[in-house]
């Protein structure tokens, strides 16, 4: 495992396949970053500790040795992304000895200084698929929490591994920010490349910095069209969705306040700084 001084500003993003992870939204912002950057792997936790097998089975895959009997495990790869490194950790979520794990998992975090620890999720809800797919954020640090403009999550029942790693990593002293994208509960089926695209824009909020977007901005849109076609061709599931806008209309959610307008500019100017001018911006616009 690299030690600190080999990481650049690191940062752990994290997210875990399963209950936390509607449509596969939160995991495949790590396989995007995965895909688009210089990445490597770092370790795996012992699989034998953390999965039943009856639950989450190991698969058999065609690798260029032969096929392979690939085991469920937890991963932690770095993405070397220009002036900063993302620890990305990322598997299902165990099945056995939870608070183990995650004390595991701080413990190769503390060894590495992460500047804080971003957690990520997903979940259903009834938001309509042609609005901006809201992304909720929190946290219990209190300068990030005035820094970043979020607010202590103030949820009550069931809870899931991100919820416990977040516990952990607050007891034992590494700052760490939770966000969460709202994924429409009629379309629950992955991928939802918009709603990846809003943890994605959220990301490079808290972090600063412009991440490669590759071809994502055009899936989302594509993906959104063809829920739009699907719509179309059923008047029940049409007035559906229209009365979930009017809901949004309704409650007041704001599409375009003073804070999302500055963040809108502020993503432009990272991009005109690391893409060159003419590089698309990738907020409300985009999603909407």
């Amino acid at each position: 495992m690299p030690g600190r001084a080999q990481l650049t500003r690191p940062v752990a993003v994290v997210a875990f396949e399963g209950w936390n992870d509607a449509a596969d939204a939160a995991t495949a912002v790590l396989e995007h970053l995965a895909r688009v950057y210089p990445t490597e792997l770092v370790f795996q936790l012992d699989s034998d500790d953390y999965y039943d097998y009856q639950i989450v089975r190991p698969r058999i895959a065609e690798t260029n040795s032969g096929r392979e009997l690939v085991w469920p495990s937890a991963t932690v790869r770095v993405a070397h992304l220009p002036g900063r490194d993302l620890l990305l950790v990322s598997g299902p979520e165990p099945n056995l000895h939870w608070r183990r794990f995650c004390d595991e998992l701080v413990s190769a975090f503390r060894s590495l200084e992460p500047e804080m620890v971003v957690t990520l999720g997903a979940m259903l809800t009834d938001t309509p698929h042609s609005r901006p797919l809201p992304v909720s954020g929190n946290t219990s640090d209190a300068g990030l929490s005035k820094s970043l403009g979020l607010e202590p999550s103030h949820y009550e029942g069931p809870a899931g591994i991100i919820s416990v790693l977040g516990q952990t990593c607050q007891r034992l002293g590494l700052r760490e920010v939770s966000l969460w994208a709202s994924v429409p509960h009629y379309v629950a089926g992955p991928p939802n490349p918009k709603a990846t695209l809003a943890l994605l824009t959220r990301l490079e909020d808290l972090l600063d910095l412009a991440l490669q977007l590759d071809e994502l901005p055009e899936l989302a849109r594509a993906w959104q069209r063809g829920v739009d076609e699907l719509a179309s061709e059923d008047s029940e599931i049409s007035d559906y969705i229209e009365s979930l806008e009017a809901q949004q209309d309704e409650s007041g959610l704001p599409q375009a306040t003073g804070d999302s307008i500055a963040r809108e500019f502020e993503r432009y100017l990272r991009r005109r700084g690391s893409d060159g001018p003419g590089f698309p911006g990738t907020g409300g616009p985009v999603m909407s």
